[in-house]
């Protein structure tokens, strides 16, 4: 397939869906390997999906969280490992975007991006603190115009396949933990001593091993807003909203092989209602729901970025804890109905109808981040925040 033929199909979803065919044809390979999905990161490459968020006169084309949720859908149909690397690339960009566009060297940064299709990876925990991503125990060290960073990562998102990593750290070694920044480390700048292994149930294509991060560069590199303020005004709702989105396309796709079944099923007992009919009209039901909850957090998002206030309000931070949150537990009841309406075809691996990588692909929802921890600090702020009790706002 020549992905840069002239003649080709230049809109997002037709760019999306070309990546998705490619994505599918290794999907269970990269699953059983537990091995990163280069075919489809190099599709997505060549379709030049990786910079389209990033602002025009940046690079890039300017692409709304709505549209690359869209795509974060549709790839996550074919192999929801691509689809996570995808979106967890496009998180760290959302935080250049929003934080970055008034210093010359993230926006500088952000071009290359563009021009070489460069793959972003993060690394949020820590040893000591989890996936407590609003704490840290490493402080970044600034001397004269060069910062130093030593961080015990135990998880960076694909980090060996990383062409850069955004990390985040203490500001100062007196810093209190909660006192945060996010420093941009290019390939050349870091070495990585890989310290654990990403052997997980699902989602194993996004290879994110733990490793001892060592780098130094440039102390222009950190970026110029602290880390409370990119995590509440871009992370959260980026993160909240395309893993969703994902999640939802990992649904949608268990709801087509168990809807091809049935009709297979029809076909070859015409006149009769096949076995599993009821439950596939549920399906429906509970998949409308969860549409409709994202489309509701992407439409409360894009209000939200008019407004900085509101962008960082309780209530727009409950919101979203609560997209994620809906979107992260519905998603499972759907593939198990899945399940048994394909039967054994659905539980045997090598069928057109085999469910089990949506499954496991599927139970990392509620852990990333762990809803636990998002009930808890949704209940903290809910102590002050007035629940909305109108159907329009």
């Amino acid at each position: 397939m020549d992905l840069s033929s002239k003649s080709a199909d230049k809109s997002l979803k037709a760019r999306a869906t070309r990546v998705a065919a490619i994505a599918a044809v290794y999907a269970d390979d990269v699953d059983k390997a537990g091995r990163f999905p280069l075919e489809a990161i190099e599709a997505l490459k060549a379709e030049k999906l990786l910079g389209i968020q990033i602002p025009q006169d940046c690079g890039g084309e300017g692409r709304s969280t709505s549209e690359i949720a869209e795509l974060c859908t549709i790839i996550a149909q074919a192999c929801a490992a691509s689809a996570m690397i995808f979106a967890m690339h496009q998180i760290k960009v959302s935080s250049l975007v929003s934080h970055g566009t008034d210093a010359e060297w993230h926006r500088s940064f952000m071009r290359k991006v563009c021009d070489e299709q460069m793959l972003l990876g993060s690394a949020t925990t820590e040893g000591g603190i989890g996936g407590n991503l609003r704490n840290s125990i490493c402080a970044i060290e600034v001397e004269g115009d060069r910062c130093r960073l030593e961080k015990d990562a135990t998880v960076i998102s694909y980090g060996k396949h990383a062409d850069a990593i955004l990390i985040t750290s203490r500001a100062h070694k007196d810093a209190p933990p909660s006192d945060q920044v996010m420093t941009v480390f290019l390939k050349d700048q870091y070495t990585l001593e890989q310290t654990h292994v990403w052997d997980t149930m699902g989602m194993r294509g996004t290879c994110s091993d733990g490793f001892l991060f060592k780098g130094e560069a440039p102390a222009v590199q950190i970026l110029p807003k602290p880390f409370a303020e990119i995590a509440a005004q871009s992370m959260l709702a980026s993160s909240h909203l395309l893993w969703s989105a994902l999640w939802y396309g990992i649904a949608v796709d268990a709801f087509t092989k168990a809807q091809t079944f049935i009709r297979a099923a029809a076909r070859k007992a015409p006149g009769t209602q096949p076995p599993g009919l009821v439950q596939l009209a549920e399906m429906s039901s509970q998949l409308q729901v969860i549409r409709s909850n994202i489309q509701s957090g992407l439409a409360s998002h894009e209000q939200a970025l008019k407004d900085p206030d509101r962008l960082s309000s309780m209530g727009f931070a409950v919101a979203m804890n609560n997209v994620k949150i809906a979107s992260s537990e519905m998603i499972l009841p759907v593939i198990h109905q899945a399940l048994r309406i394909c039967g054994i075809m659905g539980y045997k691996n090598g069928t057109p109808f085999s469910l089990g990588r949506h499954l496991r692909d599927a139970h990392s929802a509620e852990l990333m981040i762990s809803n636990d921890r998002i009930l808890g600090n949704t209940s903290t702020m809910l102590l002050v925040h007035k629940q909305e009790t109108g159907l329009l706002g």
